[in-house]
């Protein structure tokens, strides 16, 4: 999967992040927290080759990231940002933007390309919406149709930056259980996320950064009792269980 060995990158010769050694565990969710500034979106930007690091070294399988031709490193991995346009097309079109790295010359859908889309749509649960222009949703149908599309692309990697950012509650862990779907059916997702409680219970493993460097990456449950989110942030956390589903759950209060 994909390995960072001893990674620096930035902006205009400006180190953001530093000294990251990680890898990211196959068919797993890893969340990357920390204060804002630390270097988070800068790290799935550099892991997923969209921007090129400093010094170290990225792999895939083994061979290093750079060598792999974009086309190809599409089909392998994908990443969907924070921030974007709201482009004027339609739900079944959005999607199938995803299927543009497999499509010939001529970039015209082939019968497979169409089923994976109407796959995608289902496995979203967009079908009612397919003909409908984005633009026309709200902020959780547009992001799930997002997803969709990141589906349709049918990458073992998915990058995540800030997947619930601007969602009610209800939309945010709407998108956090179909982010579960993806991890069922095999795709690694790396993912940054601002809700702690959220992160700590949907993840496999959390990497905590802070200045630009990896605190700790670990299960949440190490994390959580490590205290190492409590220093970061300057906050106490809580553990408790919710009684509906026995699910660990955790609250965060100021010192």
């Amino acid at each position: 999967m994909i390995k960072l060995n001893n990674i620096a990158a930035g902006y205009n010769k400006v180190e953001i992040i530093k000294n990251i050694s990680i890898d990211f565990e196959e068919g797993s969710i890893t969340s990357i927290i920390g204060k804002n500034g630390c270097g988070k979106t800068t790290l799935l930007k550099t892991a997923s080759n969209l921007l090129k690091p400093f010094r170290g070294q990225i792999t895939l399988k083994g061979m290093d990231i750079s060598s792999v031709p974009n086309k190809e490193l599409a089909k392998k991995v994908s990443f969907l940002p924070q921030l974007r346009a709201v482009p004027n097309i339609t739900v079944y079109n959005l999607v199938m933007h995803g299927r543009y790295p497999y499509l010939g010359f001529s970039r015209t859908p082939q019968r497979l390309d169409k089923e994976i889309v109407e796959n995608a749509i289902e496995n979203m649960r967009l079908e009612k919406y397919i003909d409908k222009n984005v633009q026309n949703l709200s902020g959780g149908q547009r992001q799930k149709v997002y997803l969709a599309m990141v589906l349709a692309q049918d990458t073992d990697i998915i990058f995540l930056d800030e997947p619930t950012t601007y969602l009610d509650i209800n939309h945010q862990l709407e998108i956090l259980e179909t982010i579960k779907k993806l991890k069922q059916m095999g795709k690694t997702i790396v993912m940054v996320l601002h809700d702690l409680s959220n992160a700590l219970s949907y993840s496999d493993r959390i990497c905590l950064m802070e200045n630009g460097e990896i605190t700790i990456y670990d299960t949440p449950q190490a994390v959580y009792e490590s205290r190492e989110i409590d220093r970061v942030f300057n906050i106490l956390s809580t553990q408790v269980a919710a009684e509906d589903e026995c699910k660990t759950q955790y609250v965060f209060c100021l010192k």
